[in-house]
């Protein structure tokens, strides 16, 4: 593949997977985070957890090929980052577990305490990687302390710059809002309208830190010459998208509206990777101290192998998630619940919550 520029084609994959991973676990974050706000009993609780249970654990599969194609493409990349981001990074995965875990486990025992504290369990387990990955992105982008070597320097206050702190606010918030809107997708009756109900009044704080945190990107990268450049249209798109969900929230168009809180995170994230490439992480030391496609990246034997290998298997794991929202695609309803509670049964056992 010689006439191919393999390592900026594996850091648009790597970008795309991420970006399908905060598209996808964007809603689920938000869902998690939104659960105690739109639920007025347990029945509600179980129809909301049971709108992401079968798809949440094949939205994390993104990030887990996200971070295998980091490793095997750019094993510099790989180590630095997590050398760097050792703790959120640790966070985030003990948030997963033990959201993942709440998910299969809260509807063992019929008990409101064991479920409350499993509930807790997914707000927390949802919150916190909603932060931390927004935190995480825009400090690699703006710059952390790397040295001649490719090393980690610093310290775990030099990853708190405010950019990278309203980075988080911002993903914190549009998860927010993303998981709100699909709410009103997959959900009927009263939960509906409780949950546009929020979604309108989360939109405030998701537009202004998107807008503020993609201004701030764009200041930066005009000021600063080692800062990369961000295409124009990409960011104005971002907030065009965003400015919409208001709009389409009240005039009851919620699949639009969804289309346009998932297309802000798309555009978002691929601001910071438009700004990031062709660096891969950017040094606040010294420019030339950046790691970039070139200097982190594998061979172009083992790209060359990796390559052919996506190219077969990566149409057939698309498909097969694009057949599971498909099979899934009907709203929840608290009757399903009622009625199995009625009977002496568990609704649960009909998809799970966390189920498939």
């Amino acid at each position: 593949m010689d006439f191919i520029d393999l390592p900026a084609l594996w850091f648009l994959l790597i970008a795309f997977l991420f970006l399908g991973y905060f598209f996808l676990e964007g809603f689920d974050f938000g869902v998690g985070m939104l659960m105690p706000a739109v639920s007025r009993d347990d029945v509600d609780r179980r129809v909301v957890i049971n709108t992401i249970g079968p798809v949440w654990d094949a939205n994390e599969v993104w990030l887990i090929v996200a971070g295998g194609a980091m490793f095997a493409a750019f094993p510099e990349w790989y180590a630095t980052l997590f050398s760097a981001y050792y703790l959120p990074l640790l966070l985030i995965l003990l948030a997963l577990i033990a959201r993942g875990v709440a998910f299969e486990y809260r509807s063992k025992r019929d008990d409101p305490t064991w479920r409350a504290r499993w509930d807790q369990a997914i707000f927390w387990g949802s919150a916190l990687p909603a932060l931390l990955w927004g935190v995480a992105f825009a400090g690699i982008l703006n710059g952390i302390p790397i040295d001649a070597d490719r090393e980690f320097v610093g310290g775990f206050l030099d990853l708190l710059h405010p950019y990278a702190l309203l980075g988080g606010l911002m993903t914190l918030s549009l998860f927010l809002l993303h998981g709100g809107v699909f709410l009103t997708l997959k959900t009927s009756g009263e939960l509906v309208e409780r949950a546009r109900a929020y979604a309108r009044r989360l939109w405030w704080p998701a537009a202004l830190t998107t807008a503020a945190f993609l201004t701030w990107s764009y200041i930066n990268a005009l000021t600063q010459d080692d800062f990369g450049v961000v295409p124009d249209l990409v960011p104005i798109l971002a907030l065009a998208a965003v400015a919409s969900v208001s709009w389409l929230l009240r005039e009851g168009r919620d699949g639009f509206a969804f289309l346009a809180t998932g297309a802000t995170i798309l555009l978002t994230f691929g601001t910071i990777f438009a700004n990031l490439f062709p660096r891969v992480m950017v040094s606040s030391t010294d420019p030339a101290f950046d790691l970039t496609i070139r200097n982190a990246s594998s061979t172009d034997y083992t790209l060359t192998i990796m390559t052919w290998v996506a190219l077969a298997l990566t149409p057939v794991v698309l498909a097969y998630q694009a057949w599971s929202y498909w099979v899934f695609r009907q709203r929840v309803s608290r009757d399903r619940f009622v009625r199995a509670g009625a009977a002496g049964g568990d609704a649960d056992d009909e998809g799970g919550e966390g189920g498939h």
